[in-house]
């Protein structure tokens, strides 16, 4: 490929990373993030997890809708409050809102610099009930008709 086609399209203007930079940068990735689905997979296994759902969002936020069996504690309470409610050999999933909120990487920092491995949820609690996940509110509980741009709508997973 020429100088000119690369500069030319957009995509490659930069050019890929090399195969082994692309590996650690990807597997970097999968080290900090879990998505709703492997969460909701892992939750509907039971069982011991080996980790703990963590919502960093407000008490009003958590009684809109929460990820059945999460811990509530909101971001500005981990530095006092974590040690009660949590244990740091067992790692930590956080989540909040949603892709436009980095509430849930706030909380996976605070918990990190405590010592706590942790992880986080991408897509937060917009895509765990996108893509048609239970949720308990201060009502009881609620579930959605899975989104057809974000889960699939006749089979068990994505595939992915």
């Amino acid at each position: 490929m020429t100088t000119t086609q690369l500069t030319a399209n957009p995509v490659l203007r930069v050019p890929p990373a090399s195969p082994a930079a692309a590996a650690a940068y990807f597997g970097a990735s999968l080290a900090f993030h879990a998505d709703v689905s492997d969460v909701a997979s892992a939750l509907a296994a039971g069982g011991d997890l080996g980790f703990v759902v963590l919502d960093s969002r407000s008490t009003e936020s958590w009684d809109q809708g929460h990820v059945p069996g999460a811990i509530h504690l909101p971001t500005a309470l981990i530095p006092e409050q974590a040690g009660q409610l949590l244990d740091k050999s067992v790692p930590v999933v956080t989540y909040c809102w949603g892709p436009g909120c980095n509430g849930a990487t706030r909380a996976a920092l605070a918990l990190a610099e405590l010592g706590y491995q942790v992880k986080e949820m991408i897509g937060g609690f917009e895509y765990w009930a996108r893509e048609g996940f239970e949720f308990e509110t201060s009502e009881g509980s609620g579930k959605r008709e899975a989104d057809p741009l974000t889960a699939p709508v006749d089979a068990d997973d994505c595939g992915c």
